[in-house]
């Protein structure tokens, strides 16, 4: 006896579409019914729904249900499909005609292949290859007929070599891709740099010829050149103007490469050698005298720029004399003993810093900024303060001194930071960022100031 599926057991069983079903489930189906709680169904990662349209036996009708499987390449079940559509048996010639799309399809794939290939040759080089680049390539081409000389004569936006500039001549010549992307590139761009690069264009062997008709020993005017421009239309290049024309030329006379400039050969023979000029030689038959004298543009302003700065230092010089209180004087000569106008002596290793007032600066000199006593003398000076410290004679006769820079200043080995004072005693040791003084005092003319000092305070 058999128990025809229903269509809800169908539906809701995970078998696949035209198994045959078997009682047993059919009765647990009447009488017991699975139900899921959840709201919506939703596919699992594994349950991906494939039409097999193309393969035979698979033809979907209307009554059918779409196969699951776990992937794309999964085998048809082996057990018997049953279908309620009859099944279409598969035509010879539809097998020829599904073969034949197939091998266009591949014919297609390939030419898309080989197409994007070229379209990728075609690119792989714009880079590096400016339109500028191509045109000034093309341009040194035709007017030189020669590769070498236009990786010799033409700067390009990169070092190319002598092999790169021929396969791009060739890539431009034989690609169509290539020359097809180029030519448009090269309309593109702006008509100042089509301009710029025309100008820098190389002279044809044709256009030097008509320059060496003016000889090395002339001097022709622009008005020459613009002649030999209108009567040459056709020989030199668009671009050239009388000014180009003439600074060319010029540069031909200047490396000797004019027609008339050629050097001779020396015809063969003992004797001829003799005659030969060395260049010590020749050189002392030249008289400086007899030589133009030629000025460059600028050198008069140069030269006087220079003569303004030079009587700008001089004046400060002049105006800093009257403000020295302090002469520098050597050691190597020797010990200097103190005289009557030296309070104090502020001795180093190198320098000897005579103190003749009351009051003096110590730091380090600039430009813009000048000291009484410069430490840059003694040695590096770098961390000294531009005023480092003041030194002060009381009318008492004691020294004081008080810092003023941001690095403390040791005296007998005791720091003394910024804002502070010290009383400075005969043989002081004063060390200022690395350089070490001795504070000398002259007893002699100091005991004079205290007397008198002394006889003021009295009254008589």
């Amino acid at each position: 006896m058999d128990f025809p599926a229903t269509p809800s057991n169908a539906s809701d069983s995970n078998e696949y579409p035209g198994a045959v079903v078997s009682p047993f489930d059919s009765l647990q189906d009447h009488t017991k019914r699975r139900s899921s709680s959840r709201s919506i169904k939703r596919r699992r990662f594994d349950d991906e729904l494939v039409e097999y349209s193309g393969l035979p036996g698979a033809s979907m009708g209307k009554g059918d249900k779409r196969m699951r499987t776990l992937s794309y390449t999964t085998q048809l079940p082996e057990f018997p499909v049953v279908s309620s559509a009859p099944s279409t048996p598969v035509v010879p010639s539809q097998e020829r005609r599904r073969s034949s799309k197939l091998s266009v399809g591949g014919s297609l794939g390939r030419k898309s292949r080989r197409k994007g290939q070229l379209s990728h040759l075609s690119t792989k080089d714009l880079g590096r290859w400016k339109p500028t680049d191509d045109l000034a390539l093309i341009l040194g081409v035709q007017q030189t007929n020669d590769l070498r000389i236009v990786h010799r004569g033409v700067k390009f936006s990169c070092r190319f070599t002598i092999g790169e500039l021929q396969s791009r001549w060739y890539a431009l010549l034989y690609n169509p891709d290539i020359s097809r992307v180029a030519i448009a590139a090269m309309r593109n761009l702006h008509p100042d740099l089509v301009a710029a690069v025309q100008q820098q264009a190389l002279y044809s062997t044709a256009e030097e010829q008509l320059l060496g008709t003016f000889t090395s020993t002339s001097h022709p005017a622009p008005e020459k050149f613009q002649e030999l421009l209108e009567q040459n239309p056709h020989v030199f290049y668009s671009s050239r103007t009388a000014k180009s024309l003439m600074a060319h030329w010029q540069l031909l006379k200047q490396y000797q490469l004019l027609p008339d400039q050629t050097v001779q050969p020396l015809p063969k023979g003992t004797g001829q050698t003799e005659n030969v000029l060395t260049f010590s030689d020749a050189e002392e038959t030249i008289n400086d005298s007899e030589l133009p004298d030629f000025k460059e543009d600028g050198i008069d302003v140069e030269m006087h720029l220079a003569d303004r700065i030079e009587k700008k230092d001089i004046r400060l010089l002049e105006n800093s004399l009257s403000r020295w209180q302090v002469l520098v004087q050597s050691v190597a000569g020797g010990n200097v003993e103190l005289d009557k106008n030296t309070l104090a002596v502020l001795r180093g290793r190198l320098v000897r810093y005579l103190m003749r007032s009351r009051e003096i600066a110590v730091g380090r000199s600039t430009r813009d900024h000048t000291i009484d006593v410069d430490l840059s003398l003694e040695g590096p000076a770098v961390k000294v303060s531009r005023k480092q410290a003041t030194i002060r004679l009381r009318n008492t006769g004691d020294f004081f001194m008080s810092s003023e820079g941001k690095r403390p200043i040791f005296v007998d080995g005791r720091p003394v930071l910024q804002g502070n004072k010290v009383k400075l005693n005969h043989n002081s040791v004063i060390e200022i960022a690395g350089l070490r003084f001795v504070f000398l005092i002259n007893q002699d003319l100091i005991s004079a100031i205290r007397q008198e000092a002394v006889k003021v305070t009295i009254p008589v």
